[in-house]
């Protein structure tokens, strides 16, 4: 089991029907399966599986990285057909060509795919693919049929499955073995893949979502028609094995004809411009005519303003390849990699193979590599240059600063991120990064800063493990061990560890020095996490690390 299955045993094995009973006829627009799962639901089961994954590191949290991805989607979400659902986009470190979509508007989609497209548009193509499957509801379809109780026997499953693949296939324990056992009952009960009348659908809705994002129609089939030939060219190889993509998503030549087909439809009036965009790169615009691809009205209202008072359209994003993409693919090649050593070899072999130096970004990924093997002068030295010809790059600014940390030049680092701050005061990543650097200086100082620099984001970030961290860390060298702890707490339930926050939170609790209101919130996430925890245990699933302490 690769860990495509962990991410679709929840999604696609609920369904007790065999998916060849659907391959014919189009998707039930009157479905019922909106009865079954509530939007609220459907968001708690998404949130309730990224944790798990979370929990056994397949996932990749950079907040760099993670805004970049939520913001192309986020581009592709609102000129869907349903701009008003919300979506939650994810990496995974694996390298294997996957994405996936699965209840709550959870995407998530794997490095090995982002490392294999050529440019964000391809990306961007299967974003928007998966995208559909969401608004045309189809993993809920897949629900609709199942038992209403496999749900929470399913949630409880995914646990133990990680544990048995975190094992290399084995498991330690009779709830785990049964487990599985009853996991791939239910898998054989289904195909783990769309229909291909879904299929057809989300491919059609995608690349109208494609263009109305600004992006460049023709990449879905060129994405398909490389995908299949890496597959007819690896045939006959005794490690052949087909892409996880092309398992759950297959392609033939009739269907990388009728994308290009599209594409060609869409293609027409459609005007392409390039302009410079802050932080490095370019953008790539592609503004459709109107007509069939004509983007629907934007999401623009604020329900805080009169209703006839709307704010002005450039402040919105025109959408379009953000310009950011070399950079962020060789930051995740970086990331991805089972070690820095290999991430060096690897770099070693591009220059090797290609015969030409390296491109800025992929100077930019070396520079990476280097300082995550602890060689931060060299990675100084490779970032200084790239600096001085693309002044004010935000991925090579935070790098460097990083650097400068590593080397112990605190000072340097802490005024090259408060000047960034200062240009970006409401950018995530840059405060995360800052705070990071400044949780690593470890004096009560430099925790005050951290605390400063984070408590803006506290009230928008109660679902975001790296931001708990950050500020349960600076919170702690600052002298607030309560407040330390219950952000301590909220990172352990976000990372799939329930258990332990229930336990942390109890034993919170149990200080006398707590006010009021830190007493409050302490009590409602201890009454918010325990039904969860609950229902765990009865499902057989337990904290690995809890356990082996009893």
């Amino acid at each position: 089991m690769r860990s495509l299955l962990l991410c679709t045993a929840l999604t696609l094995a609920l369904a007790a029907a065999p998916a060849s009973t659907q391959e014919n006829r189009l998707p039930d627009i009157g479905s019922s399966a909106g009865e079954l799962l509530t939007p609220a639901r459907q968001a708690e089961y998404g949130a309730m599986m990224l944790r798990e994954l979370r929990n056994y590191g397949y996932l990749l949290d950079d907040p760099l990285l993670n805004d970049w991805l939520q913001g192309v989607g986020n581009r592709l979400g609102a000129q869907s057909d349903t701009p008003r659902q919300p979506y939650t986009f994810f990496l995974m470190r694996d390298r294997q060509i996957n994405a996936f979509a699965t209840l709550g508007g959870y995407i998530g989609m794997n490095a090995g795919l982002i490392l294999t497209a050529e440019r964000e548009d391809e990306m961007a193509a299967v974003l928007s693919h998966e995208i559909a499957h969401v608004t045309q509801q189809h993993v809920l379809r897949g629900v609709e049929r199942a038992q209403r109780d496999q749900i929470p026997i399913l949630l409880g499953m995914l646990g133990a499955i990680v544990v048995a693949q975190s094992a290399g296939g084995s498991s330690s324990g009779d709830a785990s073995q049964a487990a599985i056992a009853s996991a791939m009952g239910l898998m054989a009960q289904r195909q783990i893949d769309y229909t291909r009348s879904n299929e057809s659908e989300a491919d059609r809705l995608g690349i109208r979502t494609l263009a109305r994002a600004g992006y460049d129609v023709d990449a879905m089939a060129g994405f398909f028609a490389r995908m299949s030939q890496a597959m007819r060219g690896n045939r006959g190889h005794e490690y052949y094995d087909l892409p996880d993509y092309l398992r759950t998503h297959p392609v033939n030549t009739t269907r990388i004809s009728e994308a290009r087909q599209r594409a060609e439809q869409m293609r027409k009036d459609q005007i392409r411009t390039t302009t410079h965009v802050p932080g490095g790169g370019t953008r790539v615009e592609t503004i459709p005519a109107e007509g069939p691809t004509a983007a629907p009205p934007a999401v623009r209202d604020n329900p805080l303003l009169p209703a006839l008072v709307r704010l002005p359209s450039e402040v919105f994003d025109s959408g379009g390849a953000s310009g950011q993409f070399d950079w962020a693919r060789e930051r995740l090649r970086v990331f991805s990699a089972d070690t820095p050593q290999m991430a060096l070899r690897e770099y070693e072999g591009i220059r090797r193979d290609g015969g030409r130096p390296l491109t800025p970004a992929q100077r930019y990924g070396l520079a990476l590599a280097h300082l995550q093997s602890g060689n931060g002068a060299a990675a100084a030295q490779e970032l200084e240059a790239l600096l001085a010809d693309d002044p004010g790059n935000l991925w090579l600014e935070t790098a460097l600063a990083e650097a400068d940390a590593r080397r112990g030049r605190h000072a340097a680092a802490n005024h090259r991120m408060a000047a960034l701050m200062q240009r970006m005061p409401h950018h995530r990543a840059i405060a995360l990064t800052f705070a990071d650097i400044l949780n690593q200086q470890g004096t009560p100082e430099s925790g005050r800063h951290a605390q400063a620099v984070l408590r803006p984001m506290l009230g928008r970030s109660g679902d975001d493990p790296v931001f708990q961290k950050a500020f349960a860390r600076a919170n702690e060298l600052a002298g607030d061990s309560a407040r330390a702890g219950e952000a301590y707490a909220e990172a352990a339930f976000l990372n799939g560890r329930p258990e332990q926050a229930l336990l942390q939170l109890q034993n919170l609790k149990k200080r006398e020095d707590l006010d009021y209101y830190a007493r409050a919130r302490i009590d409602a996430r201890i009454a918010a996490i325990t039904p969860q925890v609950l229902e765990l245990r009865r499902q057989g699933v337990r904290d690995p690390d809890l356990e082996r302490r009893r």
